[in-house]
């Protein structure tokens, strides 16, 4: 089984939120998060999750299912409909398999019974971190391609949707009404501005924002 290990560096450890109504469950999960090098921070209640600055850090929701208020679950439908995309662990001493299947089917990374060990919700942790670093990345990745794509200009945007479509530059050329040797240096500059070496790297690019000109 797969352990998790404390983080080499404290100041930059993901940050796993605990919300739990029972101070003693709070209390414990904290002692255990800290011990492996990670940072913790504990709220009451989904209300006092929500009243709080979102945190900007990696890291994931540790969640029970029953609390005052607003529910897990429900707490989880308001996190997908404000496009908040913290993983979650659930825990319950009530659930039951309608309750997972719901949570799950809304993206749960696991779904924990109380009381269950500390190496199963280490285990959850390890698997939400890694599916919120995996997020990040791609989220970023989209937004350098955002950033490459507006410096171009409507000329070259157009000429790029071709290209990745697979037109060669005599057919880009005869599609546009334009010379060759002009689609070849608009080609070029779309490589350059982009940062592609090969076709290849720019249908990847373009494929990540969903513009590819429909063939």
């Amino acid at each position: 089984m797969t352990r998790a290990t404390p983080s080499p560096d404290p100041g930059t450890a993901p940050l796993i939120c605990v919300i739990d109504d029972d101070s003693s469950v709070r209390e414990a999960l904290s002692s255990l998060f800290r011990s492996m090098g990670l940072r913790v921070k504990l709220y009451g209640s989904a209300a006092e999750f929500f009243e709080s600055a979102l945190p900007a850090e990696a890291g994931c929701l540790v969640l029970d299912i029953r609390m005052p208020g607003l529910s897990g679950l429900d707490f989880q439908d308001r996190l997908v409909k404000a496009n908040i995309h913290l993983p979650i662990i659930f825990m319950t001493g009530h659930g039951d398999i309608p309750m997972s299947v719901r949570a799950m089917k809304a993206g749960a990374v696991d779904f924990l019974t109380k009381p269950f060990r500390d190496q199963d919700i280490l285990d959850a942790i390890r698997l939400g971190l890694e599916r919120d670093r995996a997020r990040r990345e791609d989220e970023k990745a989209s937004s350098d391609v955002r950033a490459r794509l507006a410096t171009l200009t409507p000329r070259e945007q157009e000429v790029m949707a071709f290209v990745t479509a697979g037109l060669m530059n005599k057919q880009i050329a005869a599609e546009m009404q334009l010379a060759e040797i002009t689609v070849k240096l608009h080609r070029a500059s779309v490589m350059r501005k982009m940062g592609a070496d090969t076709v290849a790297d720019l249908v990847r690019m373009v494929t990540i924002e969903g513009i590819r000109k429909k063939s």
